[in-house]
Formats: C-alpha cells, sequence, structure tokens
C-alpha cells in the first residue's frame, strides 16, 4: 500500500490535575477517549498529549492552573499555552497557525508544529483511515478522527431493524452500529465459561461480561457429542493468545487499543501479533468486501463446507466504516454473495463473516435481537467503560 506524507497537527490529551503527563482513568472517572488524530473541518490536525509519552526521550506535561504546557526531548524545549498562538521554541518565540485549545477536559495542540519541531515522521495510511508516527524509531499507528469530536454523553451505540435487496429478493436483517471512537465504548473477544471448549447462552455470555452488545463469533465444533466443542481459528483477548491456529487462512478481525480495527488474512496474524499492538482478534470469514467491493475468494480461505460454498442460511456478519464504526449485523437465508452484498448497502468498507446457521445470535441492551439456536462457543461484545 502506497503511503504518503500527512501534515497534519499534533494533539494532546489530558487528565485534570495540576502537574502531570498522562493519568489513566480511575474507578468513577470520565472515560478517557482514544488515541487519535482529530482533524478538523478546516483540514487542521491535532493529537493527545499523552500520545508523546510513548516515544523514548519524549515527556509531556500541563500545568493546571495555568494551562501551560512543556514538552521536552534531549535538544528541544517547547511551552505552549491553551488558547494563545504565541509559543516557545528554546526559549525562542515563535507564533502558530493554529493554538492549542481545550475540550471537554482535552487539550489539543497542532500537529503541524510539535512533528516538523521535534521531528516526527507522519504516514498516512488511506484505506485504514490512521496515521503512522515515528519518532527515533518508535512508532505509533492511531486512526483519524475527522469533522467532529465525539461527546462523551453521545449514543455510542445505534440498533436497526432494515430490509436490503439482492438480486430481486427482500432480506430483513438486524444491525448494530459501534461507534468505535467513542470513548465509552470498550470491545472485547469472550469465551463461554471463560474457557475453550465451552458453550453457553449468548445472553447469559453477554451478561456474565457485563456487555451491552454480543454477536457470536467464530465457528466451533458444535455437532459433537462430547463436552469439549472446540473453537476455531485465533482468538486473542487484553492482548492474550486465547487460541491458536498456526497456518489457518481463515479471515481476521483484529483491533489495538484505540480500537483501529481492520481484516486481516490468516497467514498475516503471526506478525501482526509479534507487534505488539493487538488487543483482540476473532478469526472467521470468509471476506466479503475489501475497500467498498464484494471480494470472495471463498476456497482459497480454505473453506470446504457446502453451507459456506453455495447454501443460504442464517448468517451474521462484521463490518468496518471508513469512519471507524463497527457494523453487527443478523439476516436469515442468505448465501454468502447475497450477505456480501448486504453488508455493502448497510454501508460497510471492509466486511467478513462470522458463524451462522444455528449460531446466528445479535443481543444489544439486555435482550435478543436475533435469538441463537443453540449454545454457542464465543462471541464479540461491547461493553460501556
Amino acid at each position: 500500500m502506497k503511503k504518503v506524507l500527512f501534515p497534519f497537527f499534533l494533539a494532546f490529551l489530558l487528565c485534570l490535575v495540576p502537574v502531570y503527563t498522562v493519568c489513566s482513568s480511575t474507578a468513577g472517572a470520565a472515560p478517557v477517549p482514544k488515541n487519535t488524530v482529530y482533524v478538523t473541518k478546516n483540514n487542521h490536525s491535532y493529537i493527545p498529549l499523552r500520545l508523546l509519552n510513548n516515544f523514548t526521550g519524549i515527556h509531556a506535561e500541563m500545568n493546571a492552573s495555568d494551562k501551560r504546557i512543556t514538552i521536552t526531548n534531549a535538544d528541544t524545549k517547547i511551552t505552549l499555552t491553551v488558547g494563545q498562538a504565541a509559543a516557545l521554541v528554546n526559549d525562542k518565540p515563535v507564533t502558530l497557525t493554529d493554538s492549542a485549545f481545550s475540550d471537554n477536559g482535552t487539550v489539543y495542540i497542532p500537529l503541524s508544529f510539535i512533528s516538523k519541531t521535534l521531528g516526527f515522521q507522519l504516514e498516512w495510511n488511506q484505506e485504514a483511515s490512521s496515521v503512522t508516527l515515528t519518532n527515533n524509531g518508535i512508532s505509533s499507528t492511531v486512526p483519524v478522527l475527522t469533522g467532529a469530536l465525539i461527546k462523551a454523553d453521545s449514543s455510542p451505540v445505534v440498533s436497526a431493524s432494515k430490509t436490503f435487496k439482492v438480486g430481486g429478493r427482500s432480506f430483513k436483517a438486524q444491525t448494530v452500529t459501534v461507534s468505535l471512537l467513542h470513548p465509552k465504548v470498550k470491545l472485547d473477544v469472550v469465551l463461554a465459561g471463560n474457557t475453550v471448549g465451552k458453550v453457553e447462552e449468548l445472553s447469559s455470555l453477554a451478561k456474565r461480561n457485563n456487555a451491552v452488545v454480543a454477536i457470536n463469533g467464530t465457528f466451533f465444533d458444535a455437532y459433537t457429542k462430547g463436552a469439549y466443542k472446540a473453537p476455531y481459528g485465533y482468538m486473542v483477548s487484553g492482548g492474550k493468545m486465547l487460541k491458536n491456529s498456526s497456518g489457518d487462512r481463515r479471515t481476521i478481525f483484529t483491533y489495538d487499543s484505540n480500537h483501529l480495527a481492520s481484516l486481516i488474512p490468516g497467514l498475516e496474524f503471526t506478525n501482526h501479533f509479534a507487534s505488539g499492538s493487538m488487543e483482540g482478534a476473532l478469526q472467521a470469514g470468509p471476506r466479503l468486501l475489501v475497500n467498498g467491493k464484494v471480494s470472495l475468494n471463498v476456497a482459497a480461505e480454505g473453506f470446504k463446507d457446502a453451507k459456506i460454498l453455495t447454501g443460504g442460511g442464517a448468517r451474521s456478519a462484521l463490518g468496518l466504516t471508513r469512519d471507524h464504526k463497527l457494523i453487527l449485523l443478523t439476516t436469515g437465508g442468505a448465501t454468502i454473495p447475497q450477505l456480501a452484498e448486504i453488508m455493502k448497502q448497510a454501508g460497510a468498507y471492509q466486511a467478513m463473516n462470522l458463524d451462522g446457521g444455528a449460531s446466528s445470535g445479535l443481543y444489544y441492551n439486555g435482550k435478543y435481537l436475533t435469538p441463537p439456536g443453540r449454545q454457542i462457543s464465543n462471541a464479540i461484545v461491547v461493553k460501556y467503560q
């Protein structure tokens, strides 16, 4: 994928104490927003202050009493003040094109000035809507939030019942759309009974994990007579491997701590996991959409079951939009190609199939939108922080 320089403005996110670098949320505190590059409607860009402290040799803090921000590395000291265009670099005055500002306790500072002054390299990934910042060999990739900041009191989840027309047929579907960058949202991949091989009702699994939303996850050995019903594919939660699946070619849904989510081929899992940035992952497939277009290569992903190759039935799927929303969808009677068209119409830019048939289930706000016909092995859940 071609990457180009992204000349935006760097931002900073803070907890309210008299002098601070970066603070984690505590019980009862407001949820901390994700690290993002925030791009205004005028194409000016900012990132959180705490992100700078992830880079070796850089120290950033703000004094809340006078709203003065200090950023230092080995040979540079930057002094900024919220709401003022005047700044200092090594005690020499400079004038900013855009001044720092505060919104709901978060302080934002222009990225262009900071990146040039501290020597950051910036690369833009258009397909993923993300920016990679690199300084002294350390890189951090964060999602891009455009247009308007997400308010903590806005609704992070929307559910709807929709009808999609594909090839002369109508398909009724249940959808739940999740704003992944909302500060209250937390994704997780969970196991039935917290144990590989167990099964559990989807509603029970959701309630036990204090989840607002839950959808069935990857395939599992539902028809064995034994108590152990093995799930198939990689699963990761909290950065830890729940289930290994070396050599599996099926598509994987993966996300990091900032909820920058993507769909990757199964054979790329090892390198992605080794990078240490993977917060969660679940393998299912087949892939349905690539960059907004239907893209099916079912056999190449290793599928041989007629239920996937040619058959129709109850389906579950997930999709990602270009503005970092997660679409969870269930429908009935659809083939895989029909499901791909449905996800495209639903607004997904990337999409993949999940386990279906009697496993297909969608839970939201304490009740089923689609009740599964059996206990399931695992799920993707959405919690509120």
